[in-house]
């Protein structure tokens, strides 16, 4: 079984044999086969389990961070954090995210409140409501929860949002900047994976890197936040980045994954990633989160994109689905609601 530890005291360095913290469980001895020019020599070595990264613990320790920083503002006769969401219909999975979203919220004491509109909303309708957010000073960061009914363009929806207001990250602006290595929102599933990466301690300068997935909410920036200068405006990660995508036949992704020190699976394809594409060590994140029906109970449940149980035998580390980078994400949208009441300073 993996081990579970909090990957503050742990960290990753691309060597033999690998140098697991002395508070890790240890998985037993595996034979390693290596094939000489004559015969074939057998070598065992210890084989360890990988660390499993948990994004719940990583998450209460951002939230401890968040909750001071609200404090400090309110201590300074500023007005509390205030997040807006619209959410449009009734899909149960948006108001679940919703939820959550708004529970983390009064949590870490910022205020918030949801209005809703139903499927039928037009287009016109939801723009004149997201204008008049943007304009009301009480708002400090606002969101559209995803996805919209089809007569709705969400790229219209997503730049009408105002820039400082858009905890999403979605605007083309923030977009750009995020490309320019300047600094500006950070869509949170990118945010909580590079944060994750940094908080484990787990080094990417020079490191090869697979991005499966191009969703450019999700896949395009995790990719940009890893290849970019380091010593930039918005440091980034000094990674080698392949984005791999659906066009991408599956022998050439298994050579890529390989080849990989660091796997992102973001592609939203269940079981995607298993352990023969997988190299010893390697450092697999699981963006991934799919709803199956599991055979033997009839319920639905959460699966990623990695085949969980196969790829922690060869991993270093690994984020599991749910509890990796599920809470992450939340936590770093609330981030970014401080930072746009920060950014309302300014104005």
């Amino acid at each position: 079984m993996a081990a579970s530890v909090s990957p503050l005291r742990s960290s990753f360095r691309m060597c033999s044999p690998f140098p697991f913290p002395h508070h890790c469980s240890r998985a037993g001895p595996r034979a390693r086969r290596k094939e000489g020019q004559r015969r074939h020599v057998h070598q065992s070595a210890a084989r360890h389990a990988a660390v499993v990264i948990s994004g719940a613990e990583l998450a209460r320790q951002l939230h401890r961070e968040i909750q001071r920083d609200v404090e400090e503002l309110v201590a300074q006769g500023n007005m509390r954090p205030h997040l807006g969401v619209v959410l449009v219909g009734d899909h149960p999975a948006s108001r679940t995210y919703v939820k959550n979203k708004t529970r983390a919220a009064s949590i870490l004491g910022i205020s918030s409140d949801t209005v809703v509109r139903p499927s039928s909303v037009s287009q016109k309708e939801l723009l004149e409501l997201i204008d008049k957010m943007n304009r009301d000073w009480r708002v400090s960061g606002l969101l559209v929860q995803l996805p919209l009914p089809e007569h709705i363009n969400e790229r219209a929806v997503c730049n009408a949002i105002a820039p400082e207001k858009d905890v999403d990250g979605f605007h083309i602006v923030n977009i750009g900047k995020l490309c320019l290595d300047q600094r500006s929102m950070v869509p949170a599933t990118p945010a909580a994976v590079w944060e994750i990466i940094k908080r484990a301690g787990i080094e990417t300068v020079g490191k090869n890197v697979v991005v499966a997935g191009r969703s450019k909410n999700v896949g395009m920036p995790i990719a940009m936040l890893l290849h970019t200068d380091r010593k930039h405006e918005r440091p980034g990660g000094d990674a080698t980045v392949t984005i791999a995508h659906r066009c991408t036949p599956r022998e050439q992704l298994k050579e890529l994954t390989s080849l990989a020190d660091i796997i992102i699976a973001a592609a939203g394809v269940p079981g995607l990633i298993t352990a023969d594409m997988v190299k010893e060590g390697a450092v697999v994140i699981d963006v991934g989160i799919n709803r199956i029906q599991d055979p033997n109970t009839g319920k639905l449940r959460l699966i990623g994109d990695v085949d969980f149980d196969g790829v922690k035998e060869k991993a270093a580390f690994i984020t599991p689905v749910p509890g990796g980078v599920g809470p992450m994400t939340v936590a770093m949208l609330m981030k970014n609601t401080v930072t746009a009441a920060r950014n309302a300073l300014m104005h």
